[in-house]
């Protein structure tokens, strides 16, 4: 869960509930795969993992970016920001200079699972066409979608504006009946959002709100 996202300027130090520096979560939890979990023969090859373990990161001041391994900022930001334009364009990535989608938008690729009518670079219904055209009818890459299908995201803002209390403030990815046309189906499948007032000493300090998401 990413936790207190706090709207202040105030000056609290990032760490989990135990005091420790938030990237300790994950290296214990790549000790604990590589020490209990199970084995596996995957797509990826033999795989090693465990099932339902949960990290918290408070992002009030900074993004808990990962200092034991190599993460590509700029990259993660740039397709964010195409998924949430709601684009299955992978040339879109490229003329940004993002190239992680190239290996699943290749003629090749495309062949192999079965999207043969795909040009080159339509990833199909992935991510940013849920995210923003949920249930419309997928009719390619370069067909516009303006006002087809449900606007997830927008949705989520519009219940944190009107309605930050209900339970009901989430988005989802994951769509079966589209699977079998996407290059790839959702790894981050479902996000959703929790509002909660500050108590009597935060207000104090002038937050107003804490908002947390939940991705699985």
């Amino acid at each position: 869960m990413i936790r207190d996202i706090l709207f202040n300027t105030s000056n609290k130090k990032m760490s989990n509930k135990h005091g420790e520096h938030p990237e300790k979560q994950y290296l214990n939890l790549i000790r604990d795969i590589l020490h209990t979990g199970s084995r596996h023969e995957t797509r990826n090859g033999i795989t090693i993992s465990t099932f339902g373990t949960r990290m918290e990161f408070d992002i009030s001041h900074k993004i808990p970016i990962l200092t034991t391994k190599r993460v590509a900022w700029k990259t993660v930001i740039r397709e964010l920001l195409w998924f949430i334009s709601g684009s299955t364009d992978n040339r879109k990535l490229r003329e940004v200079g993002v190239k992680i989608w190239d290996g699943n938008a290749s003629r090749q690729y495309l062949n192999s699972i079965g999207l043969v009518d795909n040009p080159v670079d339509d990833l199909g219904p992935i991510y940013g066409f849920q995210w923003r055209h949920s249930g419309a009818e997928y009719h390619g890459f370069e067909a516009d979608y303006s006002g087809k299908g449900v606007d997830q995201l927008a949705e989520v803002v519009r219940l944190l504006r009107t309605d930050p209390h209900s339970r009901r403030i989430l988005f989802s990815a994951w769509n079966p009946s589209q699977m079998p046309k996407m290059a790839l189906p959702p790894c981050h499948v479902l996000a959703q959002f929790y509002v909660r007032p500050p108590s009597t000493e935060e207000s104090d300090l002038g937050i107003r709100v804490h908002l947390s998401c939940q991705l699985y």
